[in-house]
């Protein structure tokens, strides 16, 4: 146990959960107390043990699934209901089964909430259709694919719902219950089947080499520009309570700077008890003045994505800022500050702006030099001392005249100018991207391909 434990935590840490060696101690401690034949146990002590974030959870869940998952699949026919009528020779039963025969006993396994011969009927079909090909170092994601493609999970949660129906009918409420209970069963028959190809694949390797194969980052390592429509998902929730986190670290960075002058008339008063000797400087309360925030995010193609977490993080987070501005550009410009503040989520907004607004003008390609001049001659006025100018974007400009002049002339009368590019910083300067001309006229240029590096530049503005 202590090796499958080791290397349990040594993959933890190569995800990039903060296990430290004190964690480690108290893992090995409470596994020694407990009944190591009980899996939700096991499964309970290490979460207590090693996961201190909620965004972490899934990563911990699969590799903890990877690492202690691997159960006997013998004596399947020890259970009830369905199993129990399987026989004690219930593989070879289930090999004897033609295809639309074992999709009725999956039938039977998810109406009837029988796990045992769920489980039974997954390995089947992984067996029968997955084709998993010894030694090959896949992630298993294609042996899924004709696995479920075989199973037509759609036509089972068709099924569920016609015989579930009942014949009175349910009222609204009802209904929906029972559609999120039926979701919830085919959702457990699509997570069994991926369970049983990953035991299939740790039996052909060991679970450390599967464990590289199936490894996937946490959600604040996940790039903007490459995410899947479910990790984009789970980031929204991560923003959400991040910026909570920031906006309080943010307030307390303000309230404990030692900016203030020094109370003169206070310092004399308290010397009187020294003789006149100024021992005790006395200070005016610090009062600094919140920021005010001005984001120019590029919102074209899939940059829009990374444009929308940085926009609601800001907006999230606005109460430590005097003022949060925001615009948006493709080759024209507009000021979206109202519209995103009503609206519940950046995808809408992007939407609509991308029908046709002045964010778009003309073929509906980025034009950094464009959109910045039109910026200044609008805007450029209302650009103040306490300003912060965020511009957000990986000035791919297609080949336009990149009119850099402007980011020096808004420099000279901003706080702040800061540009944020989620592209790696080895590909700027490639192709059609001209950050070498942008990069000059800035405070700051920062590499910002996912939420850990836009955290860490939020906690550095002042």
């Amino acid at each position: 146990m202590e090796t499958i434990l080791a290397a349990f935590i040594a993959e933890l840490r190569a995800i990039g959960l903060p296990v430290s060696l004190s964690e480690n101690v108290d893992a090995a401690a409470a596994l020694r107390a407990m009944p190591l034949g009980d899996r939700d146990q096991v499964k309970s002590v290490l979460e207590a043990t090693l996961v201190k974030n909620h965004d972490h959870y899934r990563a911990f869940e699969l590799a903890f699934d990877i690492f202690f998952g691997g159960r006997p699949l013998a004596r399947l026919a020890e259970g009830s209901g369905a199993a129990g009528r399987a026989g004690s020779g219930t593989g070879t039963v289930l090999r004897q089964l033609t295809e639309d025969e074992l999709n009725d006993l999956l039938f039977q396994a998810v109406a009837g909430r029988d796990g045992v011969l769920l489980r039974a009927v997954a390995a089947e079909a992984v067996e029968r259709w997955a084709g998993i090909e010894p030694g090959r170092v896949v992630a298993g994601t294609f042996y899924l694919y004709r696995t479920l493609t075989r199973l037509d999970l759609e036509a089972l949660r068709r099924r569920l719902r016609e015989e579930e129906a009942g014949p009175g009918g349910l009222n609204d409420l009802g209904r929906r219950l029972a559609e999120e209970d039926q979701d919830a069963r085919v959702d457990a028959a699509r997570a069994e089947v991926e369970a049983e190809i990953r035991r299939q694949l740790i039996a052909d390797r060991d679970a450390q080499a599967v464990a590289m194969t199936l490894r996937r980052p946490l959600p604040e390592d996940v790039e903007f520009l490459n995410a899947s429509r479910a990790q984009l998902a789970d980031l929204r929730q991560t923003v959400r309570p991040l910026a909570r986190k920031m906006a309080a670290r943010l307030a307390r960075k303000r309230r404990h700077r030692r900016r203030a002058a020094l109370d003169f008339r206070r310092t004399v008063r308290k010397s009187l008890a020294s003789g006149g000797v100024p021992v005790d400087l006395a200070f005016h309360k610090p009062r600094p003045a919140k920021p005010e925030i001005m984001l120019v995010a590029d919102i074209s193609g899939s940059v829009s994505a990374f444009a929308g977490f940085t926009m609601q993080l800001a907006y999230a987070i606005k109460s430590e800022f005097s003022r949060v501005r925001s615009f948006v550009f493709v080759d024209g410009i507009e000021e979206v500050t109202d519209i995103l503040e009503a609206a519940a989520d950046i995808t809408s907004v992007t939407h609509r702006l991308n029908l046709g607004t002045s964010a778009v003008r003309l073929d509906g390609h980025s034009d950094y030099g464009r959109a910045l001049e039109t910026f200044w001659e609008r805007w450029g006025g209302q650009v103040r001392s306490r300003t912060s100018v965020i511009i957000l974007g990986d000035g791919r400009n297609n080949y336009h005249a990149s009119r850099a002049w402007v980011l020096t002339a808004i420099r000279q009368r901003a706080r702040h100018l800061y540009w944020l590019n989620p592209e790696p910083a080895a590909a700027w300067d490639t192709g059609d991207s001209i950050m070498r001309e942008y990069a000059p006229g800035c405070d700051l240029v920062v590499e910002c391909r996912n939420l850990r590096q836009l955290r860490a530049f939020v906690e550095q503005l002042d």
